[in-house]
């Protein structure tokens, strides 16, 4: 396993920078159609259809249950109130109570049951989520900001769970309400119930195109929601250069911006769901003075009693109040469609290892590592690196140095197969890389970076995180070989200390050896120091190149190194210009050559030893380089 979460650093002149203006999930996709969604929905039915069925048996029953008390209502009026049929109100009342019991049941079981599933659809999304993106290439992290992919394993999937959850069911469950009632409106008057059925589909055809045209706008949200976070995140994480440049006032107005576009867009949606909700009120009250007027002439000609009017108006609220719920619902539902389409866009991205070309397992790795005439570039008709050829032998170190934005990172990128390359071939042990399941390599790769990533955890947790199934005699001897011991035991905790949000608590010697020790605990075949003691002072350098040194013993390593003065001793040192191996040899092979090598060694070790020496100690210098 790799002992670090990230990527070798790319300087700047290793790749362009791509821009991308539009987050990923924005507002100029174009919205799929909804019979694009509804797979999507099936897809989430399918393994719940047994628990879905069986909730809207319930709700059959609940609904049932609920129609009792409107149904009652006539006889209640007209057999006892009128006719004085007093005997029959203890059974009207057994009746109204019983189903008023069940319905309660039944309401507390439907909503227990799809609330759990819901948060459970949430938690599973969550988790495929996140486990697809860890398998996505590095080029999607390229183009992604870390707050847009947190939100969108966070954020979108939350109101997926009104597809499973109450949210559905209760628009069922209103259809199915308002269609017993329309049968039961019916039968008590034809004449009333068309008129106000025609003016209720009227409205319904109105909330349909208004759902249509609210859609975009849950989509843009998550959109602006994701850039808002994902800027957030890296402020926050940016504090100290925040501070440094006493730019507080900026980044507030970045976010300040961020913000207000979020709330454009929420109020665009508060006015277009207070519109719908006008609409029903208005609906509301054309319907309940138009059946006031015709129950007024149907019970003046004998043709409906003052029972079967109670019992018409309480029925047809039951036909209404879905419709007018269709606003809350259908909001919801919109919601989690749009949620759903932002998700299924991160889980449509190919995976570093699909495709039928990436099957090769590879077994236990010897280490050789061949570049074959590689030339690849990040963006078409830009080449950063060209027709490199090197072996890297079992065993050996190999050290990349040249200017900055020369390619070093981008071939360190190839050997750890973040990238594939366009011409030629990097073989591993006789097998191409673009062949091979990567899961079965980078688990043989190790990587100690200049920049060390520690998670906010305690310092036994950071250096397992390679190898979390080491035994504590495992783990402990890897702290003592990169000295990590000599500092943590005098901490109180000792090694169940909190290191702090990318070990902020430990200074950067500190976490190096955290580093290391890592990357030991690994026991990779393939290593990779990316600058790993350049930031550092002598001290803490002379402590972690020891460690260093038994990490190398062994392995196939690879070096890039700003101090010319800590890759002496490799076995082969390649000098790169311009995404091309220019110089190549050991040590004193480049400097007898008296080319870029040397000139590069020559005028850092001059500036570093003048950092320190007094006016004319250093003019032998060149002559002692030569030596």
């Amino acid at each position: 396993m790799s002992s670090s979460l990230g990527a070798p650093r790319m300087h700047a002149g290793d790749r362009p920078i791509r821009s991308h203006k539009t987050p990923p999930g924005g507002e100029k996709r174009p919205k799929p159609p909804l019979k694009k969604v509804l797979p999507q929905v099936w897809a989430l039915f399918r393994p719940r259809l047994g628990l879905v069925v069986g909730s809207f048996l319930l709700m059959i029953v609940n609904r049932a249950c609920g129609l009792v008390l409107p149904a009652s209502s006539r006889y209640l009026i007209d057999n006892v109130m009128y006719h004085g049929q007093s005997s029959l109100l203890p059974k009207i009342i057994a009746m109204v109570a019983a189903a008023t019991m069940i319905q309660g049941i039944t309401t507390y079981a439907l909503s227990q049951l799809l609330s759990t599933e819901g948060q459970k659809l949430i938690a599973e999304l969550r988790r495929k989520v996140q486990e697809h993106i860890g398998r996505l290439p590095v080029e999607f992290y390229d183009r992604n900001r870390t707050g847009v992919l947190v939100s969108r394993i966070m954020t979108d999937v939350e109101g997926v769970r009104n597809i499973i959850g109450t949210g559905l069911v209760e628009f069922v469950g209103g259809l199915l309400t308002a269609s017993i009632a329309f049968v039961v409106l019916i039968r008590l008057s034809t004449r009333m119930t068309l008129l106000t059925f025609s003016i209720l589909l009227i409205f319904a055809v109105i909330l349909m195109r208004a759902f249509k045209t609210i859609r975009p706008i849950f989509r843009q949200r998550g959109a602006i929601s994701a850039e808002v976070t994902g800027r957030l995140t890296e402020s926050l994480g940016g504090v100290r250069v925040v501070k440094g440049y006493h730019a507080e006032e900026s980044e507030a107005n970045v976010f300040a911006g961020g913000v207000q576009r979020l709330l454009t867009n929420v109020l665009s949606s508060l006015r277009a769901q207070s519109m719908m909700t006008l609409s029903s009120t208005m609906v509301l009250g054309v319907v309940g003075g138009l059946v006031m007027y015709l129950g007024g002439r149907e019970h003046t000609a004998g043709r409906l009693t003052v029972g079967g009017y109670v019992e018409y108006t309480m029925f047809l609220t039951f036909m209404i109040a879905p419709m007018v719920q269709l606003v809350s619902i259908g909001t919801q539902l919109t919601e989690a469609a749009a949620g759903l389409d932002r998700t299924n866009e991160v889980l449509a991205e190919l995976t570093e290892d699909a495709g039928s070309k990436r099957k090769a397992e590879l077994g236990t790795l010897r280490g050789d590592v061949r570049f074959e005439h590689v030339s690849f570039e990040y963006e078409e008709g830009k080449p950063v690196l060209h027709d490199i050829d090197f072996v890297a032998r079992p065993g050996t170190s190999t050290a990349l140095v040249g200017s900055s934005g020369s390619g070093k990172s981008t071939i360190i990128s190839l050997v750890c197969a973040f990238h594939t390359a366009q011409q030629g071939r990097v073989v591993v042990d006789g097998v191409d890389l673009a062949d091979v399941k990567l899961s079965s390599y980078r688990s043989q790769l190790g990587v100690v970076l200049q920049e060390t990533f520690l998670f906010d955890g305690t310092v036994r947790e950071n250096v397992l995180f390679s190898r979390p199934e080491a035994t504590e005699e495992q783990w402990r001897e890897a702290c003592r070989i990169a000295r990590v011991d000599e500092f943590v035991e005098r901490f109180p905790e000792g090694y169940e200390t909190i290191v702090g949000e990318r070990g902020v608590k430990l200074s950067g010697g500190q976490r190096q050896r955290l580093s290391i020790a890592r990357a030991i605990l690994a026991d990779p075949r393939i290593l990779i120091l990316d600058e790993a003691t350049s930031s550092l002072d002598s001290e803490s350098e002379a402590l972690i190149q020891e460690g260093l040194n038994y990490l190398m013993r062994g392995r196939t390593t690879f070096v890039i190194a700003h101090r010319l003065s800590t890759i002496r001793r490799a076995d082969q040192i390649l000098v790169v210009e311009q995404g091309r191996i220019r110089e190549r040899g050991r040590h004193e092979e480049l400097l007898a050559m008296g080319g870029r090598y040397y000139e590069l060694y020559t005028r850092q070790h001059g500036v570093e030893m003048n950092m320190f020496l007094a006016p004319g100690e250093g003019d032998k210098l060149e002559e002692e380089a030569k030596a």
